[in-house]
C-alpha cells in the first residue's frame, strides 16, 4: 500500500506517518521510485502500536523509541522488553518528586510479604511510595490491610497479563503484546477500578450518587 493508504488504514494523517518515519519509530517502506514507497500489513501494525504508546500510554517519542528498539532487537529477551516498557511508563507518569524513605521501605516490605521477587530499580516502587506520601500529606492512614488488598488485586491483574501472552507463540508477537499490555493495562485497570468503586459506593451508601445514576 502507499503511504496515503497506510494512513487511512491506521486512522493517522499522512503527516503523522511521515513524522513517525523521521523519528525512526516506523521502518521504511520498500522503495518503488525516488519519491514512492510501498508499505505492508506489518507497517499497519507498527503504526497502531506507535499510536498506543504515544497517545494512550503518554510516552515521549524518545521513550517510545527505546521501547520499540527493544521490540525490534531479536537478541533481547522478552523480559528486557517488559522492563523497558515498565520504565517508560514510569517516566511518563513521573514528576521530580522523591518518595520518602519510609514509604519506599513500606512498599518493599509489602512486596516481600507478597513473595514478589522484584529489583530495586523497578519504577513501581517509586510510584507506589509517592502514592503513600500523597495519603500522608492529607493525614490519611493507609493500613496494611488496605495495601494488601491492592497487592492482591495487582497480583491477579499481573497473572491475567501473563495469561494473555500465551495467545502469542512468536517472539515478535509476544514482545509487542507485552509492550501494549504494559501501556494499556494501566488505564484499563484504572477504568475498571472506577466502575467497581461506583458499585461498591452504591452498595455501602444506598442513597449515594452512584445508586442514583444507576436508577436513573
Amino acid at each position: 500500500m502507499r503511504i496515503s493508504e497506510l494512513a487511512m488504514a491506521t486512522g493517522a494523517s499522512v503527516a503523522t506517518v511521515k513524522y513517525y518515519r523521521r523519528e525512526g519509530l516506523l521502518p521504511a517502506g520498500v522503495k518503488t521510485s525516488p519519491n514512492q514507497a510501498q508499505y505492508s500489513a506489518e507497517h499497519v501494525r507498527r503504526v497502531r502500536l506507535i499510536r498506543a504508546l504515544l497517545e494512550t500510554g503518554g510516552l515521549s517519542v524518545a521513550a517510545a523509541g527505546r521501547v520499540l528498539g527493544r521490540v525490534d532487537d531479536e537478541g533481547a529477551p522478552v523480559e528486557h522488553v517488559f522492563a523497558e516498557a515498565q520504565h517508560a511508563m514510569g517516566d511518563a507518569s513521573a514528576s521530580n518528586a522523591v518518595p520518602s524513605a519510609g514509604s519506599v521501605e513500606r512498599i518493599g516490605e509489602l512486596a516481600a510479604r507478597a513473595g514478589w521477587a522484584v529489583s530495586d530499580a523497578n519504577p513501581g516502587i517509586v510510584q507506589a511510595a509517592l502514592a503513600l506520601d500523597g495519603f500522608a500529606a492529607i493525614d490519611a492512614t493507609v493500613s496494611d490491610a488496605y495495601l494488601s488488598g491492592y497487592a492482591a488485586a495487582a497480583a491477579v491483574a499481573a497473572g491475567a497479563d501473563m495469561d494473555l501472552l500465551d495467545s502469542r507463540d512468536d517472539r515478535a508477537g509476544v514482545a509487542e503484546l507485552m509492550v501494549v499490555g504494559t501501556v494499556l493495562g494501566d488505564p484499563l485497570f484504572a477504568g475498571l477500578r472506577r466502575l467497581a468503586q461506583e458499585q461498591a459506593s452504591s452498595r455501602a451508601r444506598p442513597g449515594g450518587a452512584g445508586s442514583r445514576a444507576v436508577d436513573a
